[in-house]
C-alpha cells in the first residue's frame, strides 16, 4: 500500500488502525482519525512539563492518558503523507539523563500548520500509539489532539545525536521473558533501549553502508555498527536468534522529491555524508530515521552472480521462488525470471518453482489449473535462449494451500528432457498421499509426481511437498519441492516482547517431522537412494524446523557447507538471512552448491528470493 504526495515519493502509508490497549495502558485507545483538525486555542505560556518528563525512563510515558499544557520545543520534522500526519517536537534544553528522550511526535491527523524551525508550545493528551499492537510492536509516545502556538520561526535545530558503532550497544534486547515495556531503559547496555531513549529526537548517521535495498516504498536499511557480521557482498548476516544485528536502521525521507529523489540503492552501496532526521518507530521496520537531510548515494556496482558451469556428467537441480507468478504479470517480470534461469543459473536440468499461481492469478474464482502460467514462463525461458522445459505439478484444492487469496500457489517441476527424464507413475493427486514401494534398486514412489501426506493437519493453509522421480544417465533421483508455512503472525525482532514469539515455527516443525519420516522410510527401503529436497522452507539454518529435517542424518543442509559470509538467500529488514535451502541424502556425496545472488540485494528485482542450484554426479 502506498501513498503519494507532492512532496514525497510514493511511500508506504503509515496507517493508524484502532488497537487493543495493553494492561499497562488500558485506558489509552487512540481516537479515530479526524476528518479535519478543529480550531483550538493554543497555549499562551510554557507549562511545567517538559518532553523528557513525558518520555520518562521506560517505554510507556509516566503521564500516559493525561493532558499536558504548554510543552515547549522546536519543530524538527513535518510529515504530510500517509495517515500518521503530524510533526516532531524537540526540547533544545535537554536534561542530563541519557534514558529520557527529548523528542516526541505530535499527531495532528491532518497536514500540520507548523514548519521546521518553528518554536512552539503544544498542549495535548499523552498517548501510547501501537503501530501493530497484535503483532507485538512497541509503542510510540505521542501528543494527540494538540493545540499549538507558534512563538517564532527559523530557529536553529537541536544538534542531532550521531549513531555509530561507538554508541550502539552490541546486545540487542534486555534479557527477560515477557514485555520489556515497564523496564527502566539502559541505553548503554541494549540497542533497543538505546533507540528508545532517542525516540522522536534528531539523529544522524554518517557514511553508512546499505544493508537493505531500496524498496517500492522508498525505504532502505543501513548499518551503523561495523561490529555486526558482514556478508561477502556488504549485507548484515543474521546468524542466530540470540543476538540480532544491533546496528540496522531503516531510512525513510521527508525531503521533497523535487529537491532530492530518494536513492535507488543496492546492498553494499554507501550513503555518504550525513543523513539526519527524527527517529521514528513504525510497523514496517521498527526504529526508523525519517530524514530531513539525505546522504548522497555511492554506487558500489554490485553485480548479479552467475553460477559455475556444470560438467556434462553433472546433474544440476535448482530452486526458485518466483513470487506469485501469474499470467497477468508484466512481460518484464517473466523476462527477468527467465534470464535468471538461463544466464545466472545456466539452464539447470531440473528447476523446482515455488509460488506459481493459477491461470486467473489472484482472482478468487475457483480456478486451480496453472498450465497457462507455466506455459508462459516456459516460453519466456526459450525466448531467453534456454531449453524447451517440460513440467510436472499437481493442482491444489481450491483455497487450501495458503498464499495470496485466489492465487492457489503451488510447486512445479521444470525439467530439460534433453538432459533428464521424468518417471511418470500414475496415482498422484491433490489429496492422495505418495508412498514408497520396493527395496534396494527397485525402490520407487507409488506416484510421481505425488504429494507427501497432504491430508495431515500440519499442511493446513500451506503448500504440500511435491515429490518426483527422475532418471539421469540411468541413475534414479528423487526430488522433493518444498514451500513450508510462512512466518506470518510472528513477532518482530524489535517486539515489545522479548524474546519475540515465533508462533508459525510450530507448524513448520510439524511439517519437517512429516518430511523427515518420509525420508527415513525411503532410505530404509534403499539406503543408497539419492534425494534432493529443496525450496522455500521459510526458516533459518539454525531453526528447529531445519534441525528436525536433518534428524538422524537423513538429510544434510548444504547451506552449512558454504563460507559463513555467503549463507543467505533473502534480505529482510536489513538482515541477510537463509529461507531457501537445498538438502541432500547421505548417498549424494560430492554436492557443489551455490546460492546465486541476483535479487534480494537489488533495488530492481524479479523476485524477492535468490535462487539456488546444486551440481551432483549420480
Amino acid at each position: 500500500m502506498t501513498t503519494a504526495s507532492s512532496s514525497s515519493a510514493s511511500r508506504r502509508s503509515l496507517l493508524r488502525a484502532a488497537v487493543l490497549p495493553s494492561a499497562v495502558v488500558a485506558s489509552l485507545v487512540l481516537a479515530p482519525l479526524p476528518a479535519a483538525v478543529a480550531a483550538v486555542a493554543g497555549p499562551t505560556a510554557p507549562g511545567t512539563v517538559r518532553i523528557h518528563d513525558i518520555q520518562g525512563h521506560t517505554r510507556i510515558s509516566p503521564l500516559a492518558g493525561q493532558t499536558v499544557e504548554g510543552v515547549p520545543g522546536i519543530v524538527t520534522g513535518v510529515r504530510t503523507y500517509g495517515s500518521s500526519k503530524g510533526f516532531w517536537l524537540q526540547d533544545p534544553t535537554p536534561d542530563a539523563d541519557p534514558a529520557t528522550s527529548e523528542g516526541v511526535f505530535v499527531y495532528t491527523g491532518a497536514n500540520p500548520t507548523v514548519a521546521v524551525g518553528d518554536s512552539v508550545l503544544v498542549s495535548g493528551k499523552v498517548s501510547e500509539y501501537y503501530p501493530d499492537f497484535a503483532g507485538g510492536s512497541q509503542s510510540v509516545t505521542e501528543l494527540s489532539k494538540p493545540a499549538v502556538t507558534v512563538l517564532s520561526a527559523g530557529n536553529p535545530l537541536p544538534a542531532p545525536v550521531v549513531i555509530s558503532g561507538r554508541n550502539v550497544p552490541g546486545h540487542y534486547a534486555p534479557p527477560t521473558a515477557g514485555s520489556i515495556e515497564a523496564l527502566t531503559l539502559q541505553p548503554e547496555e541494549y540497542a533497543l533501549d538505546f533507540y528508545e531513549s532517542l525516540e522522536g529526537m534528531r539523529v544522524e548517521v554518517d557514511n553508512t553502508r546499505v544493508v537493505g535495498r531500496t524498496d517500492a516504498y522508498s525505504e532502505l536499511w543501513v548499518e551503523t555498527d561495523k561490529g555486526d557480521q558482514k556478508s561477502k557482498r556488504g549485507g548484515a548476516l543474521y546468524e542466530s536468534y540470540r543476538e540480532p544485528n544491533s546496528g540496522r536502521l531503516q531510512i525513510q525521507s521527508l525531503v521533497p522529491l523535487a529537491q532530492q529523489p530518494f536513492p535507488k540503492a543496492n546492498v553494499g552501496d554507501q550513503l555518504t555524508g550525513a543523513t539526519v532526521g527524527p527517529l521514528d518507530y513504525n510497523q514496517y521496520g521498527g526504529y526508523t530515521l525519517v530524514a530531513t537531510q539525505l546522504g548522497a548515494l555511492q554506487d558500489n556496482h554490485l553485480q548479479r552472480e552467475v553460477t559455475a558451469q556444470a560438467s556434462e556428467r553433472e546433474a544440476t537441480i535448482a530452486t526458485y521462488n518466483v513470487e506469485n507468478l501469474a499470467p497477468g504479470d508484466s512481460a518484464a517480470k517473466y523476462a527477468g525470471l527467465a534470464q535468471g534461469i538461463v544466464t545466472n543459473l545456466r539452464s539447470p536440468d531440473v528447476v523446482t518453482l515455488e509460488e506459481i499461481q493459477d491461470n486467473s492469478g489472484a482472482t478468487n474464482n475457483g480456478v486451480v489449473d496453472a498450465s497457462a502460467t507455466i506455459a508462459k514462463f516456459v516460453a519466456a525461458i526459450q525466448a531467453a535462449g534456454g531449453p524447451a522445459y517440460d513440467w510436472r505439478s499437481i493442482n491444489p484444492v481450491d483455497g487450501m494451500d495458503g498464499g495470496q487469496p485466489g492465487g492457489n500457489i503451488r510447486q512445479v517441476f521444470l525439467f530439460n528432457p534433453q538432459r533428464i527424464s521424468f518417471t511418470d507413475i500414475p496415482g498422484g493427486d491433490s489429496t492422495t498421499a505418495v508412498d514408497v514401494t520396493g527395496t534396494g534398486e527397485a525402490t520407487s514412489l507409488t506416484a510421481s509426481p505425488g504429494r507427501i501426506d497432504p491430508a495431515n493437519p500440519a499442511w493446513n493453509a500451506s503448500r504440500k511437498p511435491l515429490v518426483g522421480q527422475f532418471d539421469f544417465r540411468g541413475h534414479k533421483l528423487f526430488v522433493i519441492a518444498n514451500h513450508f508455512d510462512a512466518k506470518l503472525g510472528d513477532q518482530g525482532i524489535d517486539s515489545r516482547f522479548q524474546p519475540p514469539a515465533r508462533g508459525s515455527e510450530v507448524q513448520r516443525v510439524q511439517q519437517a517431522t512429516i518430511e523427515q519420516a518420509f525420508m527415513a522410510k525411503l532410505l530404509a527401503a534403499d539406503p543408497q537412494a539419492q534425494v534432493v529436497s529443496l525450496g522455500d522452507f521459510n526458516d533459518y539454518q539454525f531453526s528447529p524446523a531445519l534441525a528436525t529435517l536433518t534428524e538422524d542424518g537423513v538429510l544434510r543442509d548444504l547451506v552449512d557447507e558454504l563460507p559463513e559470509t555467503e549463507q543467505y538467500s533473502y534480505v529482510y529488514q536489513g538482515n541477510s538471512q537463509v529461507l531457501d535451502h537445498i538438502l541432500v541424502s547421505p548417498e549424494v556425496g560430492s554436492a557443489k552448491y551455490d546460492v546465486v545472488h541476483i535479487n534480494s540485494e537489488f533495488a530492481v528485482q524479479s523476485s524477492d528470493h535468490d535462487p539456488q542450484v546444486v551440481r551432483i554426479r549420480p
